[in-house]
């Protein structure tokens, strides 16, 4: 087909000759939709996220338990890491999830605040390493991006927004709605 003038296009428009431009068809997504269970780790020395979610699709996900794995201020590394070890495995062998799902380490300014945070995930990954469990890992920014919408959320408009998205009708504790956060963004962002 010869190029026409824009002169020549109105003329045509207004006779009514112009034939529309055929578009090609759009692509599809096609991702199929996780389906499974994913264990959503937060982790904290002092305080660490554990969120059981299980995935079907065509329904909404289910949120199967949550827990805070608390340690005491006084408590040594060491034994803050068994416990946050021990929490994760219990979890893996109880409830057998399809992936685990971890928060990545936020850039800190203290080096020793870094260590600390770098163990704590050491210890998750560990455990779940231990168990053949395939591990994913998520930057904060993108986790808040994919469930709320917004990277720079706050903690209570994270929490909400999880507490919305699972139907869960009591409050959760923010390490608790991070780490559902977690695996509702690994379901949400995975490509099987």
């Amino acid at each position: 087909m010869a190029r026409q003038s824009v002169r020549q296009m109105w003329k045509a428009k207004l006779e009514g000759t112009l034939a529309p431009k055929s578009w090609p068809a759009a692509p599809t997504l096609s991702r199929p939709a996780f389906a499974g269970r994913v264990l959503g780790v937060d982790p904290s020395l002092r305080g660490t996220g554990l969120a059981l979610i299980e995935f079907t699709p065509g329904r909404p996900p289910v949120l199967l338990r949550c827990q805070k794995v608390k340690v005491a201020p006084r408590a040594s590394l060491a034994f803050a890491l068994g416990e946050i070890h021990r929490a994760v495995t219990a979890f893996v062998v109880e409830f057998d999830p399809r992936h685990v799902a971890l928060e990545q380490t936020i850039h800190v300014q203290n080096f020793q605040t870094a260590q600390i945070l770098g163990a704590a995930r050491g210890a998750a990954i560990a455990a779940a390493a231990l168990q053949q469990r395939e591990i994913y890992e998520y930057a904060p920014l993108r986790v808040k991006l994919a469930v709320v919408g917004r990277g720079r959320a706050s903690k209570d408009q994270m929490a909400r927004t999880v507490m919305a998205m699972l139907g869960h009708g009591r409050a959760m504790a923010f390490d608790e709605a991070d780490a559902a956060g977690v695996a509702l963004c690994h379901a949400m962002t995975w490509r099987g």
